[in-house]
């Protein structure tokens, strides 16, 4: 659906003061956005970006709160009564290092736009701190740049929990969860480039993606002289082909309807060649539409792995390892719509059919509160690939800073009217302590 009518007809003085403060304050936007994509940093770890994003929001005279959750920076204001609008933004890189802006010691890179993303939510802090701005709204708001959206390993993992302190360690906005980062927060807004194809400047809604569960899975064999008495080993790497085939065989038993997507890595398969081979560690990720659907395909994976073990006489060691919860569709509400037509963009409402493949963390808080979410166009290239990156900065980086500062401008006038009917529609999955329940109990 394309916007119909003519940009900014319907807009108040109040609006039209945050459009025009961010195209003021456009290039200072840009500039900071492409300075983020020079220096990549991987999850947990962001201290640089992390520093910056405080220091800007320090400068507009917010209350900033940092080192939640490692690196997380939350800047707010919280003394208006009302609800709370948090807008987010997420610090972290993805591991590339084909990229040519791949930071040349991690190998991580900003091929998924999540440098714009904070260019946009800086741009949106830069409006609605405005005095009188921010005495229009009737509620609070937050700017909360939060660490490791993107997959963490299971051996940074480990090191995460046992030096960091990190109970959560496979997603940022988990373990802010867990350490209540987001209790305050009503209705959480977000927003990424776009990630299914979609032609119009912006797709407004949620669609549902998969969640995902994954493993790590130690192989143990026998180790035997290669060449004199193999049949005296139990081959860890044959182990590993032959449940990997079985995986294979077993596609057509997932559900078309789950979406399920399974991928195998490799961490280690043997140390010399003249010995049979006696340990592979493998990380699995399973990912499906829903939570029940992540659990039948695991099931399923879980039983080829133990299957070829026996078959082989060797032995299977898993470890659960925290996953992404899906996320929950959620259509484009009316306070998306009309900051959209407002600001002339082309655009595209979510449908309930919709559906992406990937995965986010994002879903892990759509079980626990309201996410408004759309994403933008801007770029060129393959998301998380060596040829990604940004082609059209006013769509990338100034396009989405408007959107999320007149969407928490319309759900915060007039008594927060659109905010409280959007809070008294929702229903939760989980508040935080079941939340913290679950994931332990798929993970021990």
């Amino acid at each position: 659906m394309d916007a119909i009518c003519r940009r900014g007809e319907n807009m108040d003085k109040i609006e039209r003061k945050i459009e025009a403060i961010i195209d003021a304050h456009a290039k200072e936007l840009i500039e900071f956005a492409e300075d983020i994509y020079r220096h990549p940093e991987e999850g947990f770890y962001e201290e640089r970006t992390a520093a910056k994003v405080a220091d800007f929001l320090r400068g507009l005279n917010l209350k900033v709160h940092t080192g939640l959750a490692r690196t997380g920076v939350r800047a707010d204001w919280m003394e208006q009564d009302g609800p709370n609008v948090t807008i987010i933004g997420e610090l972290d890189a993805i591991g590339c290092r084909e990229h040519p802006m791949a930071d040349s010691v991690t190998g991580v890179a900003h091929a998924c736009g999540h440098h714009a993303q904070l260019a946009a939510m800086i741009g949106a802090a830069l409006a609605l701190a405005d005095e009188e701005v921010r005495a229009s709204l009737s509620g609070s708001v937050s700017f909360f740049a939060v660490p490791a959206e993107e997959y963490i390993d299971a051996r940074k993992r480990e090191k995460l929990a046992r030096e960091e302190n990190i109970g959560f360690p496979g997603t940022g906005k988990s373990e802010l969860i867990r350490v209540g980062a987001f209790d305050h927060t009503d209705i959480a807004l977000t927003t990424h480039v776009h990630m299914v194809p979609v032609e119009e400047d912006l797709y407004l809604g949620n669609p549902s993606c998969n969640g995902f569960s994954s493993e790590l899975v130690i192989i143990r064999g026998k180790a035997a002289h290669a060449a004199i008495s193999p049949w005296e080993g139990v081959n860890a790497v044959n182990i590993a082909a032959s449940a990997m085939n079985m995986i294979g065989l077993m596609r057509e038993t997932f559900r078309d309807d789950e979406h399920v997507r399974v991928h195998s890595l490799v961490r280690e398969g043997g140390e010399v060649l003249n010995s049979v081979p006696d340990k592979v560690v493998m990380e699995e990720k399973v990912r499906a539409k829903t939570l029940k659907g992540i659990e039948d395909a695991k099931e399923k994976i879980d039983r080829a792995f133990d299957a070829a073990a026996m078959a082989f006489g060797g032995k299977i060691i898993r470890k659960n390892l925290q996953g992404y919860m899906p996320v929950r569709v959620r259509k484009a509400d009316s306070a998306l719509v009309e900051a959209a037509r407002d600001l002339g963009a082309t655009y595209r409402e979510v449908e309930l059919t919709d559906h992406n493949n990937a995965s986010t963390d994002v879903g892990d808080l759509t079980h626990l509160m309201p996410v408004l979410n759309f994403t933008f166009r801007g770029f060129e290239g393959s998301l998380h690939g060596a040829d990604f990156r940004i082609t059209d900065t006013d769509t990338a980086y100034i396009l989405p800073a408007k959107m999320l500062a007149l969407t928490t401008y319309k759900l915060l006038r007039k008594n927060a009217a659109q905010a409280r009917e959007i809070l008294r529609e929702f229903e939760p999955v989980f508040d935080r302590e079941a939340y913290v329940r679950y994931i332990h109990s798929r993970t021990e």
